[in-house]
């Protein structure tokens, strides 16, 4: 799942890739920062939603909160940027979680600033990367994120009872894995513990879900998970196959219970980095367990640049649904 937030559907050369990769990790600028790349990025943004253009500037009625620390005295990676429209209260939230193998990204990456217009807050949060903290210091993050919006709702006019997480391929991942373990305390560490990790709403655009059966459905030539220097074994801290256990403990499946929130998952079918396969599975435990879910497969399409618009309504009726109704701006 070598996907990079910076990455194309096709790669014409391993070098390229390469440099693709070392350009998304480079640092932001302080000008770079007080524009973001929003979800439908152009090429070069990260894979999500079609191409919108050139970086969106935060609109002018919006208060922006940047490097919030949601872990007191923690890692550089512990903070969240929040978007909050200030003529709003009582706001729904999207978390925005960013993609990159894991090991990349950054919380400028992919924020759905189109939203912000439509009566709802966005957070968009930085975890720590497999480089510095091996599973699940990631869902641990995420939560503890989770945990300190809900704490401070109030001071930032957010209504705690409508959170939706967000994310696209390794951030698929971690909002699946906040869905399907908001009925257990198991990654909940650190402040907050008396303030819930559950969401009420999961947008996962084709992330992983059951690391172990990645390369058994595999497009040829596509990305190798079971290696060792493979993204899901550095994020496990040793290849998958001979960790088995531990690395279905940081299987979004492994989760799935009647009480998770509703789904809303959308895959192209000729992903070469996370097989459609993987969405497949997830749904199918989903609707066992009797949770609302909503799959949609974009036909042709690879890992996220997708240009089906239904994408994107999909999107959009499924936060208002569950998120909704959006208050009226005062």
């Amino acid at each position: 799942m070598n996907e990079m937030n910076a990455c194309c559907l096709t790669f014409p050369c391993k070098g390229a890739l390469l440099l693709l990769a070392s350009l998304a990790c480079l640092p932001l600028t302080a000008q770079e920062r007080s524009k973001v790349q929003p979800r439908d990025a152009a090429p070069g943004g990260p894979p999500g939603r079609p191409g919108v253009g050139a970086s969106q500037a935060v609109p002018a009625d919006v208060g922006v909160h940047r490097d919030l620390p949601y872990v007191t005295g923690g890692h550089e990676r512990q903070k969240l940027d929040l978007y909050v429209p200030k003529d709003g209260k009582n706001l729904p939230l999207i978390i925005n979680i960013h993609g990159g193998a894991f090991k990349m990204g950054s919380k400028e990456m992919g924020v759905p600033l189109e939203y912000l217009a439509r009566g709802y807050a966005v957070a968009s949060i930085n975890y720590r990367l497999s480089q510095h903290a091996v599973f699940p210091a990631q869902i641990e993050d995420c939560k503890a994120a989770v945990r300190w919006l809900r704490a401070h709702a109030a001071e930032y006019g957010l209504d705690p009872n409508r959170f939706a997480a967000w994310g696209s391929s390794a951030g698929g991942h971690l909002a699946a894995m906040l869905g399907t373990t908001g009925d257990t305390r198991e990654f909940d560490v650190g402040a907050y513990l008396d303030q819930p990790s559950r969401v009420q709403a999961v947008v996962d655009y084709f992330g992983p879900t059951d690391f172990l059966q990645m390369d058994a459905h595999r497009l040829s030539g596509g990305q190798l998970h079971d290696p060792a220097d493979s993204p899901e074994s550095l994020l496990i801290g040793g290849p998958i196959q001979e960790h088995r256990e531990k690395t279905a403990r940081a299987n979004p499946i492994t989760y799935v219970t009647p009480a998770d929130p509703p789904f809303l998952i959308c895959h192209g079918d000729a992903d070469p980095l996370v097989p459609h396969h993987q969405s497949v599975l997830l749904e199918a435990a989903l609707r066992q367990a009797g949770v609302p879910v909503i799959f949609y497969t974009v036909k042709g399409a690879g890992h996220g640049r997708f240009n089906d618009p239904k994408v994107a309504s999909l999107t959009e009726e499924f936060l208002a649904r569950h998120l909704g109704p959006v208050p009226a701006r005062r």
